[in-house]
């Protein structure tokens, strides 16, 4: 039986930063399990503010990359996030207590079946998500640098 997950929306205004804030104090002992999967940190440029940007995200892995997905619940358009990664691909990654300088980029058409299928088993919703919108959402590969 699929596991029920909120609604985008249903968290309440802040969640994020708190639960970055936790990570980093924590070095990742409070959120790096989140509603029981795993969650890392991403760092990004703010592509006009030029500011630190960090957001938790569910992860998978793929031999040494991380996986990411830029789902914004299934939204029209991408999350700041990918965008700021998209102009600034160089970001700044935390996993548990490891922080580390890493590059990001979308998967290509040709890789993103069998990494969606990687992210999907680990948060079903994504295949919800996707079935919201017309866009394709991205899956992001991080590769330390």
């Amino acid at each position: 039986m699929a596991t029920s997950r909120p609604a985008p929306g249903a968290r309440q205004p802040g969640w994020q930063q708190e639960h970055a804030r936790r990570y980093m104090e924590s070095g990742g002992k409070d959120g790096h399990i989140w509603e029981g999967v795993t969650t890392l940190l991403l760092t990004t440029t703010g592509r006009r503010s030029g500011e630190p940007r960090t957001t938790p995200l569910i992860y998978g892995r793929d031999g040494d990359r991380y996986l990411v997905v830029a789902s914004r619940g299934g939204a029209p358009e991408h999350p700041g996030w990918y965008q700021n990664l998209a102009a600034h691909p160089e970001i700044q990654v935390q996993v548990m207590a490891d922080r580390f300088k890493a590059r990001a980029r979308t998967a290509t058409s040709a890789e993103r079946p069998a990494l969606w299928k990687t992210m999907a088993a680990i948060w079903p919703a994504y295949d919800e998500y996707q079935a919201r919108t017309a866009r394709e959402i991205p899956v992001v590969i991080i590769e330390r640098t």
